[in-house]
């Protein structure tokens, strides 16, 4: 059955000869990149294209048509090649579209051998950009999968290839639409055919064979073939100009997708999309989408609250004007110019409110339909998403800590992501004057829910975090989160037992800072292999709970050391202290304070957006009452740590 992909989704290939097949609405230039561990193109001879159509592994056309073949043996690219990119490209100064705006949306396919189709990917919303990053064959964990990329540069090949990491990417950008230029009067021949010995056929009129080539698969049964747009002169004796035809359709280019929703009518808004923001896969579209929400929000919040204050201000300078007349402090005058004032001001309002309502209710339309597609680093504990949770193979790019609300409208909440791996740590504030809410609570029922919710953005780290690559590591001086780290410590997922007493907290301080002096000096010698074996480089959180109990000058001065030089080498601090009792060392902490992102365990308004300064409500993970997935996701941790022998 093909996969129909869609952008950021991957598939796992049965087979390692490949032939990826690319249809478009005008000639395009086709060429694929080899990449290491990293995604990096480590020097131009890594790169197939026009004027260098064949690599060991690989083969592509060598001129612009408006259909492309292109070669694939996964089993014959070098061993220190991990992804293989396919690039297409609008060629330059022929006269054709500079945009793929304008153009009929590209169509590939990755097929067997027999022509099969094995996934497809039809590269839909491009405008300004005039070269797009289509498909990427990975291999991981020995396996080869293709993933739907879709991203798409305004600056052509130049832009793309220093993407991946390419010196001289602009020289060899140029040197390809050169390449491109001079082959545009030419046809090109089909690939050559396998014999049934596996061996490749070579055309008598070809070059001289290079060396090892991909294995192409044997042409398609006849079709009604498309010629490129350029006049193809001279036809060469062995095999005929290339048929651009999808075996399974009826033209090249295929037709535009219908939309994702219904069209909007005239004078609505158009129904909201999950994942319509830009970004390399669905996460990243998905997570540009919420950032776009919470942005909107923030602005749509704020032209409401400038229009009350300017209809405001205008009752208050119409009052004062008339009022400042004799005349009409006499009799109803007077009476008449404030009810018309507040008249204005009343409508002013009303106008500012309903333009309001309008966008809150788009952007609650537009959660409505987010929030179910978020993959589970994204969603709240409630989603469904965590109940069929597997622990990934990949990293995700963000993290939810939670939900932020403004009075405007408290049912409609955007998630607060944050970027993987974190930049920062985070302060949850146990302390009673941190808000009017924590006031109101009692101080060990908030100390006990401060706990709680540091254990769920350590689970959640725990469950997104591919296994064996994230560890958590827990100070309890006086053993008093023994309740809240119960999921945790019942199932196994922690580094080792909490840290108790003055020797414990030195115990773990001194392990992790130690991690932190060995890989900072590895990475500055750039001698990462000569690391000790038994050093965990994976990355890891330090829980620290009722700081600062237990800690001694020289516990306090390491734990600021790991605050600052810790997460640019993956250690990371989860704090669970009161900022009052941190008060007894002094203005020593406040550097730490500040450099923490501070969360708290019950509603508080303390956040501010950059743009307008909102404060925002900041609400906490919570699971919901009775469920079990928490238990649920922490043995799903730990069932893939021990498959993985870690």
């Amino acid at each position: 059955m093909t996969a129909e992909l869609v952008r950021g989704q991957n598939h796992t290939l049965p087979q390692t000869r490949l032939e990826i097949r690319v249809s478009a609405g005008s000639p395009v230039v086709a060429g694929a990149t080899l990449g290491d561990e990293n995604g990096v193109v480590r020097r131009p001879e890594w790169i197939a294209h026009p004027g260098s159509p064949q690599l060991p592994g690989l083969e592509v056309s060598q001129q612009a048509a408006a259909g492309h073949r292109l070669a694939v043996d996964l089993e014959a690219l070098p061993e220190t090649v991990h992804r293989v990119t396919v690039l297409l490209a609008l060629p330059v100064g022929v006269g054709g579209p500079t945009r793929f705006g304008t153009t009929a949306a590209p169509f590939v396919a990755v097929t067997g051998l027999d022509g099969t189709e094995i996934a497809t990917f039809t590269l839909t919303g491009l405008d300004t950009e005039s070269a797009v990053t289509a498909l990427e064959l990975y291999r991981r964990q020995g396996a080869w999968k293709v993933r739907a990329v879709g991203q798409g540069y305004a600056a052509g090949l130049a832009e793309m290839l220093a993407d991946q990491g390419l010196a001289g990417a602009a020289e060899l950008a140029a040197s390809i639409q050169e390449a491109v230029a001079r082959s545009l009067a030419r046809s090109v021949a089909p690939p050559p055919p396998r014999t049934p010995e596996g061996d490749r056929v070579r055309h008598a009129s070809g070059p001289a064979d290079p060396g090892p080539a991909p294995a192409a698969p044997p042409q398609p049964p006849a079709a009604t073939p498309v010629q490129p747009a350029a006049d193809p002169g001279p036809t060469p004796t062995a095999g005929g100009p290339i048929d651009y035809a999808h075996p399974r359709r009826q033209h090249a280019a295929p037709p535009t997708p219908p939309p994702a929703a219904p069209p909007a009518q005239p004078g609505q808004a158009a129904q909201p999309v999950a994942g319509d923001a830009t970004g390399w896969s669905m996460d990243e579209r998905l997570y540009n989408q919420i950032w776009g929400m919470f942005e909107d929000l923030a602005r749509a919040a704020a032209a409401y609250r400038s229009a009350v204050d300017f209809a405001d201000s205008r009752m208050d300078q119409e009052l004062d004007r008339s009022l400042s007349d004799p005349r009409n402090r006499i009799g109803g005058a007077g009476d008449r110019a404030r009810e018309e004032a507040r008249a204005k001001r009343d409508e002013l309002t009303a106008r500012a409110r309903e333009v309001l309502d309008r966008d809150l209710a788009q952007l609650a339309a537009e959660a409505a339909v987010v929030e179910p597609a978020l993959p589970a680093a994204y969603a709240g504990w409630d989603n469904p998403v965590w109940h069929a949770h597997r622990v990934p193979m990949e990293l995700p790019m963000a993290l939810r800590l939670g939900d932020l609300h403004l009075p405007e409208r408290t049912g409609l909440r955007i998630p607060l992501l944050v970027r993987l791996p974190l930049e920062r740590g985070i302060w949850v504030d146990s302390g009673r004057t941190a808000s009017e809410a924590a006031a109101l609570t009692d101080s060990d029922r908030l100390r006990h829910l401060a706990m709680e919710t540091a254990v769920l953005h350590a689970a959640r780290l725990l469950a997104v975090y591919p296994p064996g690559e994230f560890s958590v590591h827990v100070i309890d001086p006086a053993g008093s989160a023994a309740g809240p780290l119960a999921p945790l410590v019942d199932a196994g997922v922690l580094a080792g037992p909490p840290a108790a007493g003055p020797q414990g907290v030195a115990s773990v301080l001194a392990h992790l800072t130690r991690r932190v002096d060995l890989v900072q000096m590895a990475v500055r010698a750039g001698a990462a292999d000569s690391l000790p074996p038994d050093l965990d480089t994976g990355e890891q959180l330090l829980v620290v709970n009722d700081f600062p109990h237990g800690f001694d000058d020289r516990a306090v001065t390491q734990l600021r050391y790991l605050a600052d030089e810790g997460p640019a080498v993956g250690v990371h601090l989860l704090m669970v202290a009161d900022r009052e009792d941190a008060n007894a060392y002094g203005p020593v902490l406040d550097p730490l304070w500040r450099s923490l992102l501070r969360i708290t365990p019950v509603a508080d308004s303390h956040l501010a957006d950059p743009w307008v300064g909102h404060a925002w409500t900041y609400e906490p993970p919570v699971t919901p009452p009775g469920s079990r997935v928490l238990e649920q996701v922490l043995a799903a941790v730990a069932a893939a740590r021990k498959a993985a022998g870690r």
